[in-house]
């Protein structure tokens, strides 16, 4: 029983979608349903080591294809790999096959590979591991690639040009509008085209990697797909491919798998972590293709009322042609810096109180949150996420009038916790009602934040290791 309540503690530290919505843009915070996650903890698939014989893992092997099946159906794709045990891993997996395919055509000097500031953070390092050279292309003011900068770029390098990594929707929370025609652009001057699948959940059911023309693309089986991946993982990145490059697609030295040109295993498995494929296989099972086709409009529908919702308070930094958005937007922050010395931070730490976690601060454009409240939210939560992010404003604006002090305010003292609200020496200029509940429904459910705000840019410059000395782990008679 000790043990059980000590967990309990430090579940208790923790907020987490039991608590609220967790908008975290370009993660895709979905609901990680008890029915998804029972299979894991079955014995049967628990216990069966990852290089098993095959004669002893036939069910996993029929899941492993059906799952291969349902994946190619959603992206469009002749072929998948479930080897890749991350999204970069996946770009990095899909990026040796391109180069594998040039270079088994005799195009050893396709070495260029373009990659617009739109693209998601992680592939640029893919693209420098896999063995390219990045050329970077801009956006214009709407977010979307510059296609006429783009053409310029891929014509002057049509002979050396290996590829483009392009994520659709954007990492500006936009369709690119002119995506076909960018692939197509890419097309004539011999590259191939990465689709990076970080924001799937756009796509499912209504559109597909294959139908926008790309060549390879990975799925974040723990984005769209349903893993958890609160605390750093365990990821799937599964990769998807055109027919031309199934030949490709990575081996292994245990089984054979892969194609009959195989590059190099990505992953120690040949299925990575086979365990927790289990649960897209469910997820996807129990929602059918309609169910997919459901959540994906969801997500882009509740994405569209949040901003709508707020487009009068903060302004929304990128809008498609229709001034909608795809599954996520960007507030941008950045005026309230010069009107009333708000960081973007102080956004963050404050919605800690309203008992939210906070929206991914500063990406991909500085001073910026980025929100997606994916389909698992009804419109009370969106509301609610809304009332809380109103309720800011008004705060930031009572400093912008003058009539609360620049350094000495709810925003930058924020987080609250119940020690600072129930100390006898409070000092700050407004209440402890206004810190703890400056909202109704934080009566009925409050979240007490553990700590206080943490320097986190000092914490960055000044890393303390916490490990024991390696003289403690001598035993001493």
């Amino acid at each position: 029983s000790k043990m059980m309540r000590y967990l309990k503690k430090l579940e208790n530290k923790d907020l987490s979608l039991v608590h609220s919505m967790i908008p975290l843009g370009s993660c895709t915070m979905k609901l990680n349903a008890a029915s998804e996650l029972i299979p894991i903890s079955n014995p049967a698939f628990g216990n069966l080591h990852p290089f098993a014989p095959i004669s002893q893992a036939q069910g996993y092997w029929e899941i492993f294809k059906d799952l291969r099946d349902y994946l190619c159906e959603c992206t469009g794709f002749a072929g998948i790999s479930l080897q890749p045990n991350s999204g970069a891993q996946g770009e990095y997996a899909g990026l040796m096959i391109i180069k594998a395919y040039h270079e088994s055509r005799g195009d050893h000097q396709r070495k260029i590979m373009i990659i617009p500031s739109s693209a998601h953070g992680t592939n640029p390092a893919s693209a420098v591991m896999a063995g390219f050279q990045v050329v970077v292309t801009g956006c214009d003011e709407n977010g979307n690639i510059n296609v006429d900068e783009l053409k310029k770029v891929a014509e002057e390098n049509k002979d050396t040009l290996g590829g483009l990594m392009v994520t659709y929707p954007s990492t500006h929370g936009v369709f690119e509008e002119a995506i076909k025609e960018i692939t197509g652009i890419i097309h004539e001057n011999g590259g191939q085209v990465y689709m990076d699948g970080a924001n799937m959940n756009a796509q499912v059911g209504i559109t597909s990697p294959g139908n926008i023309g790309a060549d390879v693309c990975h799925l974040n089986l723990h984005k769209t797909f349903a893993i958890p991946h609160g605390g750093g993982g365990p990821g799937m990145g599964p990769i998807g491919v055109a027919a031309h490059l199934t030949p490709f697609l990575p081996g292994s030295v245990l089984i054979e798998s892969g194609g009959e040109k195989a590059i190099n295993a990505i992953s120690a498995t040949p299925f990575g972590s086979s365990l927790i494929l289990l649960i897209s296989y469910g997820y996807i099972k129990m929602l059918g293709a309609k169910g997919l086709k459901e959540s994906t409009e969801i997500a882009i529908l509740n994405a569209n009322y949040i901003a709508k919702k707020l487009e009068n308070h903060y302004p929304i930094l990128y809008k498609g042609k229709n001034d909608t958005v795809a599954h996520e937007m960007i507030l941008d922050c950045r005026e309230f810096k010069k009107t009333a010395e708000v960081e973007v931070a102080d956004i963050a730490k404050r919605l800690i109180d309203f008992g939210f976690h906070a929206p991914t601060v500063s990406f991909p454009v500085a001073g910026t949150l980025m929100v997606e409240p994916t389909e698992s939210e009804d419109k009370e939560e969106l509301d609610r996420f809304v009332e809380a992010m109103i309720k800011i404003r008004e705060e930031i604006r009572e400093i912008e009038n003058g009539h609360v002090d620049k350094m000495n305010n709810l925003l930058k003292n924020a987080p609250h916790t119940a020690n600072c609200i129930i100390n006898k020496n409070w000092n700050a200029s407004y209440s402890p009602q206004e810190a703890a509940y400056p909202l109704p429904y934080l009566v009925d459910n409050k979240y007490w934040v553990p700590v206080r705000r943490v320097d986190n840019a000092f914490g960055d410059r000044n890393l303390i290791c916490s490990c024991p000395s390696v003289e403690s782990y001598v035993h001493l008679d």
